[in-house]
């Protein structure tokens, strides 16, 4: 079970103080700590570091009342053993303020849960503890162990955890069943996208096959043709001569395209390119492909999201391949044509299939992705010739699971903020006095 609290993961934990004498002996330890091998044991030496290097905590008067809650007291003690936790997380800002407010948040958590008869068992506790060591890839009693070499008690740590517990109990008891997310909603969320939803991409290709055992020809082939192109004329200088793709009389140049349309592989190699920029080879199987991005376009309202893709793939042999392509083409009109090409003929030669854009092969995918449906290409595809035909193309169908979790994801908001005005309202109506 994850506490509520808004505490960073442990493996950020360092002490980090303005001014502090020990600042060597801290940079060592952060750097134990994000270290790839980081371990429990390098964790606890370095925990151990710390506590033998910082300012001993004033003993005087520890458990002395700081500040009451209701008439519940708030120690010295606990006040300096959350601003120490704290320091070990690597909190920013004022730790002994941020430490009392927090204890006080967590003395009304636990107040209102008293008031709903909400308790945590030791099993959940445990879990609880559990789960927060496990980010740091520890055991609780490893965290535990490592809080101690650095003055925290697990007395500390325990009442953190089930203070978070219990709240999330409160939540769920007050206000589950009186949050409810419409359809609409979901829709409206689902309709604004990840950020690509919609973006349009106007690209060059240049595509050079690589047959079995001349993967690395071809590579290094790109990488010298690429290392020629200063612009984008001399990029359409260099696919007339060199690219196997069906846009190379054109200059390796597409059409505008929705950015769905092309396959995962090719997603993040276009957005990561600039205008005019040439992207890296890309190993599309059976081939290796440089791509240039001419322009990007995003839309003002909503657009298309992921996409399916009805496709049909004709092999050919690679050395009548073009020819009998060129024939193929004159005779068809839709997908459904080529099975009377292919009548007679083994199975595989003809395959018929309808798969999100994203999942396409590469190569597959790029070809695919500026036809429109009853169009067709051919190219190369390492020993074979491959004639490509779009059938059809369609936004995905309602996912239920993708609606379920979106909508899920909007109740855990809105109960994240009831959340955070109950405690609001706990806070104005509490008592809250020093000594």
């Amino acid at each position: 079970m994850t506490p509520t609290h808004r505490v960073p993961q442990f493996q950020q934990i360092a002490a980090e103080r303005p001014n502090d004498p020990c600042e060597e002996k801290k940079m060592m330890i952060r750097a134990v700590v994000k270290a790839p091998a980081f371990t429990p044991l390098a964790l606890i030496l370095a925990l151990a570091a710390l506590l033998l290097g910082a300012a001993p905590i004033q003993a005087q008067n520890l458990f002395a009342p700081r500040v009451y809650v209701n008439d519940r007291a708030i120690t010295e003690f606990e006040v300096q053993q959350r601003v120490q936790m704290l320091r070990l997380f690597q909190t920013q800002g004022d730790l002994e303020k941020e430490a009392l407010k927090a204890l006080i948040e967590d003395r009304l958590r636990m107040s209102a849960a008293k008031a709903l008869k909400i308790t945590a068992t030791p099993e959940q506790i445990m879990g609880g503890m559990e789960e927060f060591a496990s980010r740091a890839n520890l055991t609780a009693e490893q965290f535990v162990a490592a809080l101690g070499q650095a003055g925290v008690s697990a007395e500390t740590f325990r009442d953190f955890v089930q203070a978070g517990l219990v709240w999330r109990e409160v939540v769920r008891a007050t206000y589950v069943g009186r949050i409810s997310v419409s359809d609409a909603e979901v829709d409206r969320v689902l309709a604004k996208g990840d950020g690509t939803t919609g973006v349009r991409v106007l690209v060059s290709e240049l595509v050079i096959p690589a047959p079995a055992g001349q993967e690395k020809a071809a590579l290094d082939r790109a990488n010298r043709i690429r290392s020629q192109i200063t612009s984008e004329s001399s990029f359409a200088a260099s696919a007339r001569r060199n690219s196997a793709a069906a846009t190379a009389g054109r200059g390796g140049r597409l059409e505008w395209m929705p950015l769905a349309n092309l396959p995962a592989a090719l997603t993040p190699v276009i957005l990561g390119l600039a205008p005019g920029e040439v992207s890296q080879p890309v190993n599309m199987g059976g081939a290796v492909g440089l791509f240039q991005l001419r322009a990007i376009e995003k839309p003002n309202g909503p657009g298309v999201g992921s996409v399916n893709v009805d496709y049909a793939q004709y092999s050919l042999p690679a050395a009548t391949g073009a020819a009998e392509a060129a024939t193929i083409r004159a005779k068809v009109d839709t997908c459904n044509d080529l099975y009377a090409i292919a009548k007679g003929q083994p199975a595989d030669r003809l395959i018929r299939e309808t798969k999100p854009a994203s999942t396409l092969p590469t190569n597959t995918g790029r070809a695919l992705a500026s036809l429109d449906p009853g169009e067709s290409v051919d190219f190369p595809s390492g020993a074979a010739h491959v004639f490509l035909m779009l059938c059809a193309r369609n936004p995905v169908a309602d996912d239920s699971a993708t609606r379920d979790s979106m909508r899920e994801k909007l109740i855990n908001e809105q109960l994240a903020a009831k959340a955070q005005s109950l405690l609001e309202e706990l806070r104005f109506d509490a008592i809250i006095r020093e000594p």
